[in-house]
């Protein structure tokens, strides 16, 4: 039995024992599933709310596509997915959804004299790397943006996802848009046909991949970056800049989107302008049905993400994510208001007002 299998069959045992409480408790479980890239915030926001609230949230880091399908199925009160679902598919899915917090994908290695921040990298250097076209650290590509650097002749083994993943859609879109060549071979998605390389299970195994082979490259969300200790790369964005991952160009990145009024609240923060802006930026979205069958449960839920959205942030920034803008949060309001409803038709959440905000005690 798979991982996704044996996920489901415990969350249906557990929903079960939880479906006939009569009423929302101190001892309340919420469940939810999907991406690994904001697994750390989530974490740390269920353990803040819970201790505010008394409202407990589980959520299983298992990647963005087993997410999606649980929610899909009912199996999790909530789903989250690095890639934002098109319109289409959140109508197959039953599901809305909406970002919850940015963060970055970024390149890690294991070179020895290497330090953060020193070797510089483009997509399309990015690319040739994942396609097995430069297979050396002092190939003549990477020479040439790292002038001064000594780089090693070693071989340069090549870590990627295994499972359907959000951080594996944002990275391979960015190298689309760098490389015709990728974008004709392999082209963008959450599971891929790799030309080459050895595989991890989330950003946790690709981490810890990476970590433990000497002459590695991979692909992290920054926070597991940060959290490994793993030498992180600077990245020539879409203005010619090299820029270096952190709190200050995810930010960047986030200003220079177009954040805009939609049904499907689609936003992708892949390589957008300006010299700050790191270029492999990203949303993580949270997936919630839109026809509550138990809206007291969906308004818990909502209750949990509007205490996050606004009390929460401060832990967001101490994780290396960076908080939503303002006009994305009045946003996420309106769609709450406008698609979650409970079977008779009657909105479960109403415009965001103090009473929707948990008491801390």
């Amino acid at each position: 039995m798979n991982r996704v299998a044996h996920l489901i069959l415990l969350l249906v045992a557990a929903l079960a024992l939880t479906a006939h409480r009569p009423s929302f408790a101190a001892d309340v479980v919420l469940r939810g599933a999907g991406a690994t890239f904001p697994y750390p915030i989530y974490a740390k926001w269920a353990a803040e709310y819970k201790r505010a609230t008394g409202v407990d949230i589980r959520y299983e880091a298992v990647g963005s596509g087993a997410g999606i399908d649980l929610v899909g199925h009912g199996m999790v009160d909530f789903g989250a997915s690095d890639v934002p679902l098109a319109a289409e598919e959140l109508q197959r899915a039953g599901a809305m959804q909406f970002p919850a917090v940015i963060g970055g994908v970024v390149p890690v290695m294991n070179v020895g004299g290497i330090k953060s921040g020193e070797l510089r990298l483009s997509g399309q250097v990015l690319a040739e790397i994942y396609l097995g076209k430069i297979t050396k650290w002092n190939d003549p590509a990477i020479s040439a943006l790292n002038p001064g650097l000594h780089l090693p002749s070693t071989f340069i083994t090549v870590v990627h996802r295994s499972d359907a993943s959000g951080t594996t859609f944002l990275w391979s879109e960015f190298l689309s848009r760098s490389s015709a060549e990728w974008r004709a071979k392999v082209g963008a998605d959450k599971v891929l046909a790799w030309p080459i390389g050895v595989t991890g299970a989330g950003n946790e195994g690709v981490a810890s991949s990476v970590q433990r082979t000497k002459s590695s490259i991979g692909y992290v969300e920054y926070a597991y970056a940060r959290e490994h200790n793993l030498t992180t790369a600077s990245v020539r964005n879409r203005d010619g800049a090299f820029v270096q991952p952190g709190e200050a160009s995810f930010e960047a990145a986030a200003r220079a989107a177009q954040w805009r009024r939609s049904a499907d609240l689609y936003q992708l923060l892949i390589d957008q302008a300006g010299a700050a802006s790191w270029p492999i930026a990203g949303g993580t979205f949270i997936l919630l049905r839109t026809a509550a069958d138990q809206p007291a449960r969906s308004l818990e839920v909502l209750k949990f993400f509007d205490w996050a959205l606004h009390d929460g942030q401060r832990f967001a920034i101490d994780l290396d994510y960076v908080p939503l803008p303002a006009p994305a949060l009045d946003l996420i309001d309106s769609v709450w208001a406008d698609q979650v409803r409970s079977a008779s038709g009657g909105a479960v959440w109403t415009r965001r007002a103090s009473s929707h905000r948990p008491e801390h005690r």
